[in-house]
Order: C-alpha cells, then sequence, then structure tokens
C-alpha cells in the first residue's frame, strides 16, 4: 500500500475515533472500515489477525453499549466542549499510559471542562459523576475499544510488510 493511501486509512480511522464522541456519527464502523480498506489492500499475515481480532471487540462493545444504559445527554450539561476536553484527555492518557490512561484521561477531560463551567471542585465532581452516569460510560468504552484498534493499527502498519 502506497504512502497516500496509507494516509487515507489513517484519517479514516480519526474520523471513526473522533465520531464517537458526536451522537449519531458511526464511529466504530468507521473505525472498522478502515481496518477492513487496509486489510484488503495489505493481504498479510497481521493484516488478516488485525481486521478479525478488530472486528471482534468492536462487535463486543457493541453488545457491551447495548446493555449499557441509553444515552441521555439532554438536560445534564453536556455540550460540545466537554466531548472535545472528554476526548482530548482520553487520547492524552491513552498516549501517556497505553490503553489504561484513556479512562482517567477521559474524566479527567471532562472534570476540566466542568471545573472551568462551574468554579468550584465539589459542583465540577458531582457534575463528572451525572455525566458518566448519563452517557459517559457508553462513550467511554467505544472510545477506548476505538483507540485501541486504531493503536494496534499503528502499531502493525508501521512495522512494514
Amino acid at each position: 500500500m502506497d504512502l497516500p493511501q496509507l494516509l487515507l486509512v489513517g484519517l479514516v480511522l480519526l474520523f471513526g475515533v473522533l465520531g464517537v464522541l458526536v451522537p449519531g456519527v458511526p464511529g466504530t464502523w468507521l473505525v472498522w472500515a478502515g481496518v477492513l480498506w487496509w486489510a484488503l489492500h495489505q493481504r498479510s499475515g497481521p493484516a488478516w489477525v488485525l481486521l478479525v481480532a478488530a472486528t471482534g471487540l468492536l462487535l463486543v462493545v457493541q453488545v457491551v453499549k447495548w446493555l449499557l444504559p441509553p444515552r441521555r445527554l439532554r438536560g445534564i450539561g453536556a455540550d460540545r466542549r466537554m466531548a472535545v476536553y472528554a476526548g482530548g484527555g482520553a487520547v492524552l492518557g491513552f498516549v501517556l499510559l497505553p490503553v489504561l490512561g484513556a479512562v482517567p484521561g477521559f474524566v479527567g477531560g471532562i472534570y476540566l471542562c466542568e471545573r472551568r463551567r462551574l468554579g468550584t471542585h465539589g459542583e465540577a465532581w458531582s457534575s463528572v459523576r451525572t455525566v458518566m452516569r448519563a452517557a459517559g460510560t457508553s462513550v467511554l468504552v467505544e472510545l477506548l475499544a476505538c483507540l485501541t484498534v486504531t493503536a494496534a493499527w499503528l502499531g502493525v502498519a508501521l512495522s512494514g510488510p
């Protein structure tokens, strides 16, 4: 696979990860489609293993999301700014402490957003708990899975043919 096409696959994966944070955008499916596109052109053992593993993980995440309470974003103060803070925190945490760092980064991003908006620690922490109960858990599960698949793809793609 040549470099421009590899960059396009990376862009699809990035849009998928960002799409997880936007309600109504099929972020998980964009990540899977990017890995599928890459694996069909790569045609190597590691590419097929990654595709199978990504498919299994993303299907399990869809089941887990279905079992979690539905997203109830209206009425809790969740807005685009909060999604940006939470997503940025999750990505930063994922980079600083691979895989496990996404969880405290996500929660920390929500806390930082609410602390700036509300001013006090108590009100911000109360708002974080409300957001996590209403929608944060399902978003976090989906985001963590997509980040894991994207990181695995990056590792395999950079390791060469």
